[in-house]
């Protein structure tokens, strides 16, 4: 087993970090304090440097203008870019836009990729994906009220989605909507269809607050609605019944971008901990660090957040060589497990920092309103240990329910 990164990643993750120091860290103060808009012609200049740079978009293809990253090698730069709130806005690979980009890769025709890859890769438009609603448990994906009922050649898509990131401002989004409501399996009865945001009858009706903050532009949480939205069948990805399955094969990865995102979180956390230990005096020449209680929240939080970072790169390993079906149980216990150390890394960095830690004069505590939901969306904590347990005992011959 060979634990060490090769030359050219570290390379590249060395340059990357010096750059986000130079030019994304300096924002990070406008993005916590000022309106979006604001801050855009400053995120679109750092993006063009990107651009020059060659590392745009890396987890894409090079024939889509992307760096041609293995998940393995993405995840290391993931983390970097997880650093700082903005990273992966300014490299152009941003949830929900990375995993629909991966999708459209994928399951789109020749028309689709042109029209809606294209634009998202070249970081011309943004994307949302509408898949959770309000009336029914997000952990239970197949259990869903919106419809897709054909009529001549379209799609007439009724329903209400929440918690669609990034619908505030994207030019369209990726819908999953029951279309064949009478297939055996309930894992067929779903299609994903692209609707365009300015398509009659989709409504963006609010940007939900999280922790008190609405948020804007990709930033955000937007509720919509979908009243008899009208759009070709020409829009739907894959074959009709195959929008489970899709989903599916794009949260794995996509499980991978979120925790080394998370990793990059609780490193950017960790360097601040540890600096306001060193600086920080309780009184004339005694620094916080000085502190027994401090020293073991800084020595669990180093050893916590080394185990996580082996284990999703084993799982960014296995995906890369084997299929993202065949880390199941890897995918299920990275999310969970690298969810509940971003909480302790950032409570504990929250702690040390005192009153200034929930301010918005460092990112701390963005991370923390916004983070929470770690251990909710992508499956919450508690349907991930159940499917691996079940799965494990499953291998000493106990079947449960």
């Amino acid at each position: 087993m060979d634990f060490s990164i090769p030359q050219h990643l570290q390379t590249l993750v060395d340059e990357i970090r010096a750059f986000m120091q130079r030019e994304i860290y300096p924002l990070e103060g406008a993005f916590l304090s000022k309106p979006f808009s604001d801050l855009l012609p400053a995120l679109d200049a750092v993006r063009r440097q990107v651009k020059e740079r060659g590392w745009w978009a890396p987890f894409l293809p090079k024939q889509y203008g992307g760096m041609g990253l293995s998940l393995l090698e993405f995840a290391s730069v993931s983390e970097e870019l997880g650093r700082s709130p903005i990273g992966h806005y300014a490299f152009n690979c941003q949830a929900p836009d990375v995993g629909n980009m991966e999708i459209l890769m994928h399951y789109g025709t020749a028309e689709q990729k042109e029209t809606y890859l294209m634009p998202l890769a070249r970081g011309e438009i943004r994307s949302c994906f509408a898949m959770t609603e309000p009336d029914y448990p997000g952990s239970n994906p197949v259990w869903m009220k919106t419809t897709a009922v054909k009529e001549g050649g379209d799609y007439i898509i009724t329903g209400r989605k929440w918690f669609v990131t990034g619908a505030d401002g994207a030019a369209f989004a990726i819908v999953m909507a029951i279309t064949n409501p009478d297939a055996d399996s309930p894992h067929r009865r779903a299609s994903q269809i692209i609707v365009p945001t300015d398509a009659p009858g989709f409504k963006l009706v609010r940007n939900i607050p999280v922790m008190g903050h609405a948020g804007q532009d990709w930033a955000s949480h937007g509720e919509i609605v979908l009243d008899d939205c009208r759009v070709p069948q020409s829009n739907r990805l894959g074959p009709e019944g195959a929008g489970f399955v899709i989903a599916q094969e794009r949260l794995g990865p996509g499980r991978i971008h979120h925790c080394m995102r998370w990793i990059g979180i609780c490193e950017r956390a960790f360097e601040l901990m540890c600096r306001r230990a060193a600086q920080r005096e309780l009184a004339p020449g005694r620094p916080l660090g000085t502190r027994q209680m401090i020293q073991a929240w800084i020595a669990e939080s180093r050893a916590e957040i080394e185990a996580a970072r082996w284990m999703v790169l084993q799982t960014a390993w296995k995906i890369d060589r084997e299929g993202a079906s065949a880390a199941r149980q890897e995918i299920s216990l990275i999310k969970f497990f690298v969810a509940n150390v971003l909480h302790r890394v950032l409570d504990r960095a929250i702690q040390i920092h005192g009153g200034l830690g929930v301010t918005d004069d460092t990112p701390l505590a963005f991370w923390y309103r916004h983070e929470r939901a770690a251990r909710i969306y992508d499956g919450a904590d508690e349907v991930h240990k159940a499917a691996v347990a079940r799965r494990i005992l499953r291998t000493y011959g106990l079947t449960t329910s």
